[in-house]
């Protein structure tokens, strides 16, 4: 057996288990403990008591103090940043303009991170968004993708029934619910009457599922046929479940009558199941479908949950266990706690030089890397362009020898025409000259032979 208290953190939240150490805790008292998420401020739902050990995840952690006033104070303004910081976020996600809907803004109690809760349809790239945060409140920042059911949650409201909603009063884990439950109940299987302010089927169909399955057993199905005490057969028409009384349709002469008799007046075999009455539209039983199917991966998924935290508390080796989280009183506890705190830091100085002499190396070869692509582009770059330069200069040369070579047979063409032309025009003033003398000369003779006769 182990002695613990019961923490709470949040508003209907999950209760964890805590070792009291020396201190007299009472239910309703404010505590300060070390979680996963570092230094959180709870209030004491369940006083010290005995468990048994196989309920406890070990690692059990002590409890740190009793809060003090500074402690309420310092809770009271950090609920008072929280709200600073919701306004500030919901303006740089406007900015950014992402799909998201911002749901809750929370601070650890020792203001080491800001935790962001938000609804969306799918992944959002919030990278930049977080660099801008960051920037602003100098310190972690942690944005979490919830689902409906945790946002109802978290902002609560008014049921259908008039009251608070359970999951935000009284409701620490979400429990699965099916079709089943409201078919059992008698209730009408209409999605918009089953459902809650979150979308899906409302928590409280489970309240009363046990009890309604008990009673169901012990009652005939509608359909099935029974015998009465006074020995009257007949078919059964309505079942009262709460009060365990059936009506059914018997013959009296030649008239059917209803009579309704307790249940323990019956004698019957039931047949068959209960039949319900499916009068809806095929929109309604698309949607109730849906609902059944969100049901089911809510339900696995709160099951991977479980398992991969049990396998996550399972990891840590037994002797770290036992050496970091051994049961101190008083001083040892604070001079434990200051020699841890020590050495963490000097942990912390280790490896934050480390990453940094590692990110120097990272980013000296990255800008390394950087100079020799880009030394290697330029000289890429200008043998293109001296490749290119040198096919324009002997294609521009290849031209400028067409042309010279063109020009010049154009020339030497027209000149050989133009001599061709001259000596054409020489031979015909020749042969001209020449027909004129040999006429001239036959004039001669003519005029000599008339001149001698």
């Amino acid at each position: 057996m182990t002695k613990v208290i019961g923490v709470r953190f949040r508003t209907a939240g999950k209760i964890y288990f805590f070792d009291p150490v020396n201190f007299e805790i009472k239910r309703g008292d404010h505590v300060i403990v070390e979680t996963a998420r570092g230094i959180e401020f709870g209030t004491v739902m369940a006083g010290i008591r005995e468990v048994e050990d196989d309920k406890v995840v070990q690692p059990l952690k002590p409890v740190l103090r009793i809060a003090n006033e500074r402690d309420m104070e310092q809770e009271a303004n950090n609920k008072i940043k929280e709200k600073e910081a919701f306004r500030i976020c919901l303006e740089k996600i406007r900015k950014h303009e992402l799909e998201m809907k911002l749901i809750d803004a929370e601070y650890t109690f020792d203001n080491n991170k800001v935790l962001f809760y938000f609804t969306a349809d799918g992944r959002i790239d919030f990278r930049e968004l977080v660099k801008d945060l960051a920037s602003v409140f100098k310190t972690r920042i942690e944005l979490r993708q919830i689902g409906v059911r945790d946002e109802t949650k978290i902002v609560g409201g008014i049921g259908i029934c008039g009251r608070p909603l359970c999951c935000h009063s009284y409701l620490s884990d979400f429990i699965p619910v099916s079709i089943k439950m409201a078919k059992e109940q008698n209730l009408s299987l209409n999605p918009t009457k089953i459902s809650g302010v979150c979308g899906r089927l409302m928590c409280c169909l489970k309240n009363e599922e046990e009890t309604y399955v008990e009673l169901n057993r012990k009652l005939p199905g509608v359909g099935d046929y029974v015998t009465t005490a006074d020995g009257l057969k007949g078919e059964v028409q309505s079942v009262n479940v709460l009060r365990q009384l059936v009506k059914i349709v018997v013959d009296e002469g030649d008239e059917k009558e209803i009579k309704e008799y307790p249940v323990e007046e019956l004698q019957f075999r039931r047949r068959h199941g209960k039949k319900e009455k499916m009068d809806l539209s095929r929109e309604e039983l698309q949607e109730l479908e849906k609902l059944e199917k969100e049901e089911q991966q809510g339900a696995e998924a709160m099951e991977q949950e479980d398992g991969s935290k049990r396998q996550a508390g399972r990891g840590r080796s037994r002797q770290e266990r036992e050496q970091h989280w051994e049961n101190h009183s008083g001083q040892e506890w604070e001079q434990h706690r200051d020699n841890r705190g020590g050495q963490e830091r000097e942990q912390h100085r280790d490896n934050r030089s480390g990453q940094e002499d590692g990110q120097r190396r990272d980013n000296r070869s990255r800008q390394e890397d950087g100079q020799r692509r880009d030394n290697r582009s330029r000289q890429e770059d200008g043998q293109r362009r001296d490749s290119r330069s040198r096919q324009r200069d002997g294609q521009y040369r290849d031209n400028r020898s067409r042309q010279e070579d063109g020009q010049h047979r154009d020339n030497r063409s027209r000149q050989a025409g133009q001599r061709f032309g001259e000596e054409q025009r020489q031979g015909n003033r020749s042969r001209h000259k020449y027909r004129q003398n040999s006429q001239q000369g036959e004039q001669v003779r003519q005029n000599d032979d008339s001149f001698e006769g």
